[in-house]
């Protein structure tokens, strides 16, 4: 079992049925890491507020977290969706501490004993989206909307099981052939990235619009956790200081 520096992760929304608290229980036995970052949307407010029900395994993951939290470092970042953290910034629970944002610095091995300093600017990206920051009940019926498409996707997918057939993501087929959709995530990424060098780092992980990525762009590198309601991924940094992208 390879153990990691750091793994990043975000949008695991529990509070909601589309949550796949049990893969990532099972994520986080099989990955060891010295740093574990909750990159924001780990808790959905906004859906426990709308009435979804919370499950046995969602409190298994907190208690997971916290288990973990007084042997390794646990960083959790704010997101829209648990916005409710917002008032525990700066502060600590157990051994969690709370963050808007982070700066994870490390050294990557290049080659013999030559190594390189790497810095990441770690958001969540609510902050860019301007849905989010300027018309919050907008941003609130596209979550209600999500969840539509993501019930279509289990009925969708049952009947692919019972076809013997893959599972296949309809949301995010949808994502992938609306062009104002891509043109979204594009201004997404340049943005998050703007955001990064003005931090002086060489490129930054997000979460937000679960679609785990690992570009570069301009030069810098953008990366995103994606999400464990449809893909079931994280960033991972080795011990090289290599990074890599999970997704199961």
């Amino acid at each position: 079992m390879k153990n990691y520096k750091a793994i990043i992760v975000s949008d695991l929304h529990l509070g909601t049925k589309d949550s796949k608290a049990e893969e990532f229980l099972e994520f986080l036995d099989n990955h060891p890491t010295d740093l574990l970052i909750l990159n924001g949307d780990i808790i959905d407010g906004w859906a426990l507020n709308r009435g979804s029900k919370w499950k046995k395994q969602h409190t298994k993951v907190l208690g997971k977290i916290l288990k973990l939290s007084n042997k390794i470092q646990v960083i959790w970042i704010r997101g829209n969706h648990d916005e409710f953290l917002q008032e525990f910034i700066g502060s600590h629970f157990g051994g969690i501490e709370f963050r808007e944002d982070y700066k994870i610095e490390y050294a990557e091995h290049i080659e013999y004993d030559s190594w390189e300093r790497k810095c990441y600017y770690v958001f969540h990206g609510d902050v860019i989206d301007i849905f989010i920051t300027k018309y919050t009940w907008l941003a609130k019926i596209g979550a209600i909307g999500y969840d539509l498409a993501l019930w279509l996707n289990r009925q969708y997918n049952k009947y692919r099981k019972w076809r013997k057939l893959p599972y296949q993501s309809i949301s995010q087929k949808i994502k992938g052939s609306i062009k104002t959709a891509t043109s979204y995530i594009n201004d997404f990424e340049t943005t998050a990235l703007k955001m990064a060098e003005k931090k002086g780092c060489d490129g930054v992980m997000c979460g937000h619009i679960h679609q785990p990525e690992d570009r570069i762009i301009n030069g810098k590198r953008y990366l995103n956790s994606g999400d464990w309601v449809e893909n079931m991924s994280a960033i991972l940094i080795d011990f090289q200081g290599k990074i890599h992208i999970y997704n199961n």
